[in-house]
């Protein structure tokens, strides 16, 4: 066995590989960008080696610069988590050359494997069925169109390189495959380096299924049963569960022969995922997607099913081992759920309830992570560390294991619930909600549930409770401190709506949440003493509960509210049962004066989170469309397309590709053909139910993403 090995990755998976490193003896080493100094997997490995500046292309993605580290510690094998250079045929192979253990398959499998095409044409000369597609590799966008049409729409657009979603789009209309052919091959080039794409067949309803498999250099090769991964936000996987509540032992036991049968036609090594897509009308016909050459982020809850660690036997069976266990000797024990949490803001555009999945980015603040009974947090994160749009915007895996299926479900929405991340947006509400709707419950799922029901999943309004709780906390802030008191202030310097013989006055506290329109709290009395009114309601009495570290209780209108709280700035962040808000101090002058936005009013396009200009494709002076395509910010590997609010002219242009830009900077301005139409609205805008100018439509979204991949 090694005694040290490198770990070539960062966050979440980082930590778990540390984790199965320390148990088992061996001395761990990080590496690290810039970014990345203070981060929690640098902190719990015996050793660390900066290895560049934060661009992962300059750190983590630097095959020599992670080399080099491997010699300064004296590594023996290197494990690349999954995502980065997990799945680099090359990079295998350098680690190979340099005399280290690659902890993955050989390099000659993550290429069959990495090429989809070669992947398909591998697996069905093994008797493996596959999905119908076009056929042969460096396809035109001609070629890919033509092969499209004779397929039929629906189809799905795929990198033949890489995987995790990025660069795939789902098309359903022929006339778009021009420009989505493009935005593939941009996505793909990005992620990948490379644009070759392949067209395949689209099922609609369909669910995601995969099986895990586990091979030896002896011969031996088995599965450890399937996890369901339909549950997916724009395409990209955020709820994964084992096993699947739609599979039974006979197909279960089919489908795993045929996951066996692929990783023997490559030569595979160590731990690997066969996906399958799988009509739910008819399960037992499935149908091979693709092969993941490495660790999945989801394999906590086939860990959990199974008993076995499957880091430990990737290290293990790295190191020359044979699997002491044959097929026969997988025992599959109740039920787990995993659930994702990432940095994102769910934001519903429209009247047609559509949802932007958006990255958010901020400094942790408080952290509260859930723990237990059948409860597993898998975390990157310590309080204080910076979230931004470098990397993959996962944070965290939350999993929960039972004896049965609903069972299950009620832990995970549970320990969702006691999971507090203040300072960042996360999804961690829009996942518990996710796991009571009721085509979850009963295990009927398909891949489209989330972006069909979303926009009743995203919770729009913040409660008032909050608002409540936020002015209190202001209000206690500006209360003198009692005489002698170490921090007393002069009673006549703050304003506390005292008045000399009269009641106290209403003291306003005006507060805004983003996206959400400022409110302005009247409390009278101290903090802990107070009437409370808001938005023309009747003032109700309150009072904050003698607070605890990172808790603070509200008793409002004869009910006891507690809520994670963290001060930020001028505001502060208040968290419940997984949803987050960030109430900050407003002033009214101070916004109507504006910055830039303010300036242009509604003509003004904002960036809908901090990201990258990648492409722009209007000019000043140029007369646009309703709907029209402006230009692309791209954030944590997702692209959002910014589209004209209205037809008009675009009068400024303040970005251009490869800007930098902050959430709500202001991009473009687009000023209405005509000052008004009849009904008042701008003409050629649609209706304010269903125009949002300034906001961003993202272009159509990849099929699935995993975590830093």
């Amino acid at each position: 066995m090694f005694d040290t090995v490198l770990v070539a990755n960062r966050g979440e998976i980082a930590v778990r590989v540390i984790r199965t490193l320390r148990a088992m003896g061996i001395r761990s080493a990080a590496v690290f960008s810039d970014a990345d100094a203070g981060a929690r997997h640098v902190r719990e490995a015996d050793t660390a080696v900066r290895i560049g500046p934060a661009p992962a292309a300059s750190s983590y993605l630097s095959a020599e610069r992670l080399l080099a580290a491997a010699r300064r510690t004296g590594a023996q094998a290197v494990h690349p988590g999954y995502g980065f250079l997990a799945e680099n045929a090359a990079f295998a192979r350098a680690c190979e050359d340099a005399g280290l253990a690659f902890i993955g398959p050989p390099a000659a499998a993550i290429e069959v494997m990495g090429d989809k095409i070669r992947a398909k044409e591998t697996v069905q000369a093994a008797g493996v069925p596959v999905v119908p597609g076009s056929s042969g590799s460096g396809l035109s966008d001609g070629e890919l169109a033509e092969a499209a049409r004779g397929i039929g729409m629906p189809v799905l657009l795929k990198p033949s390189a890489g995987g995790g979603g990025k660069g795939m789009r789902l098309v359903r209309d022929a006339s778009a495959l021009e420009e989505e052919i493009a935005a593939a091959r941009r996505e793909a080039r990005g992620a990948f380096g490379d644009d070759t794409l392949l067209v395949e067949r689209w099922i609609d309803h369909p669910r995601h299924i995969e099986i895990q498999v586990l091979a030896d250099g002896q011969g031996g090769v088995i599965h450890l049963g399937e996890r369901e991964c339909s549950l997916q936000r724009r395409h990209q996987k955020i709820i994964e569960e084992a096993p699947s509540p739609l599979l039974d032992e006979t197909t279960r036991a089919s489908m795993g022969r045929a996951a066996v049968e692929a990783a023997r036609s490559c030569g595979y090594l160590g731990a690997g995922t066969v996906e399958f897509i799988v009509p739910a009308d008819d399960p037992g016909s499935y149908f091979f997607m693709e092969m993941n050459t490495r660790l999945q982020v989801e394999h906590p809850v086939t860990e959990m099913v199974t008993g076995l660690d499957l880091v430990e036997w990737q290290l293990r069976v790295a190191a020359g081992e044979s699997l002491p266990f044959g097929q026969e000797g997988v025992t599959l024990t109740g039920h787990a759920v995993e659930a994702r949490v990432c940095a994102e803001t769910a934001r519903v555009t429209g009247e047609g309830g559509h949802v932007d999945f958006l990255p958010s980015a901020g400094t942790v603040l408080l952290l509260r992570e859930a723990g237990g009974e059948g409860v597993r947090t898998d975390s990157g994160l310590v309080e204080g560390a910076e979230v931004g749009t470098t990397y993959d915007p996962m944070l965290a895996k939350v999993v929960a294991h039972a004896q049965d299926r609903p069972t299950a479900l009620r832990r995970l929405r549970a320990a969702l619930a006691e999971t507090a991340v203040l300072g960042v947006e996360t999804n961690t509400g829009f996942l518990r909600r996710l796991l009571a709707h009721p085509e979850v419950t009963a295990g009927t799922m398909d891949t489209g549930l989330v972006d069909r029901d979303a926009h009743t999943l995203v919770r729009t309004d913040v409660p008032a409770a909050a608002y409540a709780a936020a002015a209190l906390l202001r209000q206690a802030a500006l209360e003198p401190a009692p005489p002698g008191d170490a921090g007393w202030t002069d009673p006549f310097s703050v304003p506390t709506g005292w008045r000399l013989g009269g009641e106290a006055a209403w003291t306003p506290h005006a507060l805004r949440a983003p996206g959400h329109d400022p409110v302005t709290v009247h409390v009278r009395g101290r903090a802990d003493d107070a009437w409370v009114g808001m938005d023309g309601a009747e003032p109700v009495p309150a009072r904050l509960l003698p607070p605890e570290r990172g808790r603070v209780g509200l008793e409002w209108d004869g009910v006891t509210h507690f809520f994670d709280h963290a001060p930020s700035g001028a505001g502060r962040w208040l968290g419940r049962d997984g949803d987050g808000w960030h109430l900050q101090d407003h002033d009214p002058v101070a916004a109507s004066l504006g910055g830039a936005a303010g300036a242009h009013g509604a003509d003004a396009l904002t960036a809908p989170m901090p990201g990258t200009v990648t492409l722009v494709k209007a000019s000043v002076g140029e007369e646009v469309t309703s709907g029209q395509s402006l230009l692309v910010v791209e954030a944590m590997k997702m692209e959002h397309v910014i589209t004209a609010p209205y037809d008009g002219t675009v009068t400024e242009l303040d970005v251009t590709a490869g800007s930098t830009v902050a959430m709500d900077q202001v991009l473009a301005v687009v000023e209405p053909r005509d000052a008004t139409g009849p009904d008042g609205t701008p003409s050629g805008a649609a209706p304010p139910s269903t125009a949002h100018p300034g906001s961003a439509r993202p272009g159509t979204p990849s099929h699935r993403e995993e975590a830093g991949a």
